[in-house]
């Protein structure tokens, strides 16, 4: 038996000798390579936090003390160590959460995977045990993979800081990346650090020497270390957090267990808030992941664990139509430039990159501030792309809505993983942004039914230089084109009623993506002898009036889209019948307000009655 299995808790891991914590730490990366090439998920950060994690729970009393991971991708060896070996499901219905889930473990204690929130977390957690007497718990955050690039962990830095004697430790997972290579002022100022150590060793050989120099040793000592504040800003410059009242510890090497954990303890006695730097190499102990330049494995499907390499082949996903045309664009308009937060390649804007990289802006994990620059250079002349998660673009509505859609600035975004995602759950669903992107006044959004139709999009929202206009699609290959029979103004016709007859008794819109799901519904619904067209609007906000005309007439219409029904499209049509005088019922099938774990889409699609079968079946009651 392996030291490993033996770990039912953090009690049997404090009860191990510092002798077998090496061998503990490559069971775990044999353990999470092979589990992960089996499921998919983030492997490359969670070899990096092995010793970081082991030290944590050997000096920490979780959960009686709190730790909380940021982004929460690289909790898998946090997982481990609380008791859940069983991976076999992980990101599957019913197996374990990719992230941190308080319904698996009183050990976990933020479930949003959205990055930069662990220090606010961390600051409220440890204020009000301290309001509650229970100055015996500690807090810990854990933050690193590029998540202190985000605005929102600064403004809980400055917070934190100015409290002297919150018992709250920041431990700084520092392995230069997020999903790539970590870039932008904080990046160098870490970088510096890693490199200038030594002030630690000039001051261990102050120590020791001037403790042997008779009379005056001592005093000189004394005074050398009543220097450290200019020395440190000579040596090495961690002045920045100093100065902010927050006491530094590091840079420590992350990989050597026992100075992590001497660290930790220092902090942890220290009685106010101290950050611990921590060195650590994202993929650590696997060669394909230290040698892929790329993201190192930051995230992977099923692969060849002896190879590294995919065990499926995909086709062309919809997040490759969106590259490629992006680079068609750029080579036609210089004025066409690229913003992503920190997701380079996972959006497509990489191969934009390599061939116009003076055009490109990668700003970290800060959605605010990439939506906010996209209105400035809009100002100045330009139009930005901006690609990002459809989950992420929350983050950034109120600058969507005050910087972008009140200064009518010509900005593109392009949501990518919208929909229901499935595997990474609720935190990662695209869910929201047709009902929140509803509410911006001018604002164009177009949900794309195949690849050449995320072309056609992209294309005319480039040109759109008076509003923000947003292009959505989901996540996966993207599926055979589907061709209109006919165009009616702006609305694309992909089925007409079959043989002869008159009047028609329902209009299917298929929004972006369930145009598929559309057409098969109007199969089982002509089944029953109704007689049903399918349309897909192409821009779906706002409403066109092409698509009011095209409802005239019918006995009921049908929307069909992956978003919330509240406030989606559904709704905006309806609105519009409703204000042009139109009294067909709209019946709406989208997702319910509701978070949804994580699963496969389709289990998710079938759960929520959002398959063809179901949505049929709905339709015919209504229409009987």
């Amino acid at each position: 038996m392996g030291v490993l299995e033996t770990i039912t808790g953090p009690d049997d891991l404090k009860r191990l000798a510092p002798s077998d914590l090496a061998g503990l730490a490559e069971e775990i990366r044999s353990f999470l390579v092979d589990s992960v090439s089996k499921t998919g998920g983030h492997l490359g950060p969670n070899l990096g936090v092995v010793e970081l994690t082991i030290a944590l729970h050997r000096v920490f009393d979780s959960p009686r003390d709190a730790i909380v991971f940021d982004t929460g991708h690289q909790s898998y060896v946090h997982k481990l160590l609380t008791g859940r070996q069983d991976f076999t499901g992980l990101r599957t219905r019913g197996g374990l959460s990719g992230y941190p889930s308080r319904a698996e473990s009183p050990h976990d204690v933020v479930e949003n995977s959205h990055a930069s929130t662990s220090l606010s977390w961390a600051d409220g957690i440890a204020k009000a045990r301290r309001l509650r007497g229970e100055r015996d718990r500690h807090t810990v955050a854990v933050i690193g993979d590029g998540a202190l690039t985000g605005g929102m962990a600064w403004e809980a830095l400055n917070n934190i800081a100015a409290d002297k004697d919150l018992p709250l430790v920041i431990v700084v997972n520092d392995n230069t990346r997020s999903y790539a290579p970590t870039i932008g002022g904080l990046a160098d100022h870490l970088a510096t650090l890693r490199t200038t150590r030594g002030y630690e060793r000039f001051l261990d050989w102050g120590k020791n020497t001037l403790h042997r120099t008779p009379v005056v040793g001592g005093a000189m000592y004394e005074t050398l270390h009543g220097m450290k504040k200019g020395l440190k800003d000579i040596v090495a410059p961690q002045g920045m957090f100093e100065d902010l009242g927050l006491k530094y510890l590091g840079p420590v090497d992350g990989h050597d267990e026992q100075a992590v954990e001497a660290a930790l303890r220092k902090a942890r006695s220290y009685g106010g808030p101290v950050l611990v730097h921590v060195i650590t190499q994202k993929g650590r102990g696997y060669d394909h992941a230290r040698n892929h330049e790329g993201d190192q494995f930051h995230a992977v499907g099923v692969i060849n664990p002896e190879t590294g390499l995919p065990l499926e082949i995909s086709g062309r996903s919809w997040t490759d139509e969106f590259s490629d045309e992006m680079v068609a664009i750029g080579a036609q308009r210089d004025d066409v430039v690229g913003i992503t937060a920190a997701m380079l390649i996972p959006v497509g804007l990489s191969d934009f990159a390599a061939a116009h990289p003076e055009r490109i802006f990668d700003v970290g994990i800060a959605e605010q501030h990439a939506t906010t620059m996209a209105a400035g250079l809009a100002f100045g002349g330009l139009h930005p792309v901006v690609a990002v998660y459809a989950t992420f673009l929350n983050r950034a509505f109120d600058q969507l809505l005050m910087d972008c859609a009140l200064h009518k600035a010509g900005v593109t975004f392009v949501l990518d993983r919208s929909g229901i995602t499935g595997p990474d759950g609720a935190s990662h669903h695209g869910m929201w942004d047709m009902t929140l992107t509803g509410m911006v006044p001018g604002l164009h959004l177009a949900a794309p039914r195949d690849g050449e139709q995320v072309r056609a999009a992209l294309r005319e929202a480039v040109d759109i230089a008076d509003a923000p206009s947003v292009i959505r699609f989901p996540k996966g290959t993207a599926p055979e084109p589907i061709p209109a029979v006919s165009r009616a103004g702006s609305v694309d016709v992909l089925r007409e009623p079959a043989g002869d007859g008159d009047g028609l008794d329902l209009l299917v819109v298929g929004v972006g993506c369930m145009a598929a799901t559309a057409l098969t519904v109007a199969e089982k619904l002509e089944a029953q002898g109704l007689r049903v067209r399918v349309v897909d609007p192409r821009w779906s906000l706002p409403v066109s009036p092409d698509l009011v005309e095209v409802a005239r007439g019918t006995r009921a219409v049908a929307v069909i889209e992956d978003n919330l029904e509240v406030g989606g499209v559904g709704t905006h049509i309806a609105a519009a019948l409703t204000e042009a005088g139109i009294a067909a019922p709209v019946h709406q099938h989208g997702i319910p307000a509701e978070f949804i774990d994580h699963a496969s889409r389709g289990q998710i699609l079938e759960r929520l009655g959002l398959t063809p079968e179901s949505i049929a079946a709905e339709l015919v009651a209504h229409l009987s």
